[in-house]
């Protein structure tokens, strides 16, 4: 089968039934030598999410966000981490496993999909700290958490197109794998995260609603606190999200022959 074959009879079910092999084996590599395991997957959203509590709770007087905090907190930083680390993974997608990539006839987008499926499988294996966090911290629940499979459908989508456009060009200029670190880095703090869009003050708040994982929060949160919801940023978030996989499927076709020809 040839990467021109994708189309042809059958080969869908055989793309999907090779993508969850790759993801289930990332999974078995990652926690084969791991006494904690599947706690691994929430132990840094986790931290991450008391220390920002404590800071902000307990040193500092917290102007941003909704109570309870903590809840407010990971609703955002769990699939912050998601995101985070499925970038990561892009820009070394296709160099470590080159030989791979090279010598099977699996069409190449599956190396990007199935650190998108890892990396989602995760994600919502720490969602029951969510809830225990929501029930135990008292957080109120409405129907808008109905909202939350939409937020995962569209993060899906924007990682996929974020992977076909982030992975090839780190192998052919190997220069942006840093670059793309320090962009997360930054990226971290322009995200509602420890804060939410109405936070921000004036033109700041019509700006940051064209970082799609501003309406993909926005989704997550609604569930817990509808009053953090913003039309505007869902509606463009949802967008940029399918404008990202078409410019990442349309890079990626043009770049796959020189990819090939670079590992």
């Amino acid at each position: 089968m040839t990467d021109r074959a994708v189309g042809a009879p059958g080969t869908p079910r055989r793309y999907l039934h090779s993508l969850w092999l790759l993801s289930a084996r990332d999974l078995r590599v990652r926690y084969a030598t791991s006494w904690l395991g599947y706690l691994w997957s929430v132990l840094d959203p986790l931290v991450m999410s008391l220390i920002y509590w404590f800071v902000f709770t307990q040193v500092f007087h917290r102007t941003v966000g909704a109570e309870p905090y903590i809840v407010f907190l990971m609703s955002a930083l769990l699939p912050w981490v998601w995101f985070n680390s499925s970038v990561a993974d892009f820009t070394r997608a296709f160099n470590k496993d080159a030989k791979l990539v090279r010598s099977t006839a699996i069409p190449r987008s599956i190396w990007v999909n199935r650190i998108v499926l890892s990396k989602g499988v995760e994600f919502l294996c720490s969602l029951p700290v969510l809830a225990l966090f929501a029930v135990f911290g008292g957080a109120t629940v409405g129907w808008q958490l109905l909202l939350f499979p939409l937020g995962v459908l569209l993060q899906t989508v924007l990682l996929v197109g974020l992977g076909l456009l982030v992975a090839p060009l780190c192998v052919l200029f190997t220069d942006l794998e840093r670059t793309t670190r320090l962009i997360l880095r930054a990226l971290f703090y322009a995200t509602p995260i420890i804060y939410s869009i109405d936070d921000l003050p004036g033109v700041f708040r019509d700006v940051g609603a064209f970082n799609p994982l501003a309406g993909i929060f926005t989704l997550y949160r609604a569930g817990f606190f509808p009053e953090q919801w913003d039309t505007f940023a869902v509606v463009v978030g949802a967008i940029m999200c399918f404008a990202f996989l078409g410019l990442g499927v349309f890079v990626f076709r043009r770049l796959e022959r020189p990819l090939l020809k670079e590992l």
